[in-house]
């Protein structure tokens, strides 16, 4: 019995701080137990000095004990107020660098657990939201682990119709926009090159020409000039002959007057304009020629001069014969 309480006595002596504060009711427990053993067998056994040895040996282990838990107490609370206890940040696991990993045996192991549980978010992703779900996994020796909601073909075959979609939209996009950039630069430079040529035209803009670009500006603007002269020489040449034709046509208007004031005079009747008589108008054939050819000559210089052509058509209009 002495033995097993000495043992007990060394073991908690030697224990760690922290574990003898741990079990600090359980040793304590220990020694109440032995206690009431030994102090029963004394009793029994009616020797007053193994009563008294296992008493003193008691309170000697006594003293000790309490000594150490008070010294752990002491220790753990110096320890406590130098070193906090950490905060719940620190407490949080660890974040594990991603990078393979070198142990085969370890890889595949992580590989593993890995894909159950990737394949069981994908499972519980198809449930929950009613989504198609497809998942492919290859591992380093090329074995195939899959994942279907539905069906792996008709969810394969409808992501290759949606990527050929997006990559036709994609391609027909930068198409257009490659177009409209050239045509917006394209178009900017010719505007750019009719502008210069337009100022060079007015004279302007040609410190940077050289000696042949001047000479075929010069080339180009005299060619410009002379069909700018023969197109005014054409408009004034049919201008000309818009006018002799009037001329011809009051000519000739003026002759058929002449024949119906002859045709008025035999039937003896006098030709009168409005407002105005005919005085030189003679009944012989000599002065109707002579009157003819005033009313002829007038008609000329109407139609011959420069005057508007609304004066020639009103002059017609005053020889006509009313007949009253």
């Amino acid at each position: 019995m002495l033995f097993w309480q000495m043992w007990l006595a060394i073991v908690t002596l030697s224990w760690n701080p922290t574990h003898l504060q741990t079990h600090t009711r359980t040793v304590f427990l220990y020694y109440i137990f032995f206690f009431s053993l030994s102090l029963l067998f004394a009793v029994k056994s009616k020797h007053t000095l193994a009563l008294f040895f296992y008493i003193s040996i008691y309170f000697f282990l006594s003293l000790l004990f309490a000594v150490k838990v008070y010294l752990v107490h002491l220790h753990c609370f110096l320890q406590k107020k130098t070193h906090p206890p950490p905060s719940r940040k620190e407490m949080a696991r660890e974040k594990i660098k991603i990078r393979k990993i070198d142990n085969i045996t370890a890889r595949q192991v992580t590989f593993s657990k890995r894909r159950r549980g990737l394949l069981k978010k994908a499972e519980e992703l198809a449930v929950l939201c009613d989504a198609d779900v497809a998942l492919v996994i290859f591992s380093a020796t090329g074995k195939l682990f899959e994942y279907a909601s539905s069906s792996m073909p008709e969810l394969l075959e409808k992501y290759k119709l949606h990527s050929n979609n997006n990559v036709v939209d994609k391609v027909d996009d930068s198409l257009n926009l490659q177009l409209q950039e050239s045509d917006q630069t394209r178009m900017g430079k010719e505007l750019l090159d009719k502008n210069r040529e337009l100022s060079q035209l007015r004279g302007e803009d040609l410190h940077g020409l050289t000696l042949e670009e001047l000479q075929r500006l010069e080339t180009l603007l005299e060619g410009g000039l002379n069909r700018v002269i023969r197109t005014k020489d054409e408009r004034i040449s049919n201008e000309i002959s818009t006018l002799q034709q009037k001329g011809f046509r009051l000519m000739e208007e003026n002759k058929h007057l002449k024949q119906q004031m002859l045709t008025l005079t035999s039937n003896g009747k006098r030709p009168r304009t409005r407002g105005v008589e005919l005085d030189n108008v003679a009944t012989n054939p000599d002065d109707q020629g002579q009157s003819s050819d005033s009313v002829t000559t007038n008609v000329c210089s109407c139609s011959s001069g420069p005057p508007p052509e609304d004066d020639c058509s009103d002059t017609a209009l005053k020889l006509a014969l009313p007949f009253n």
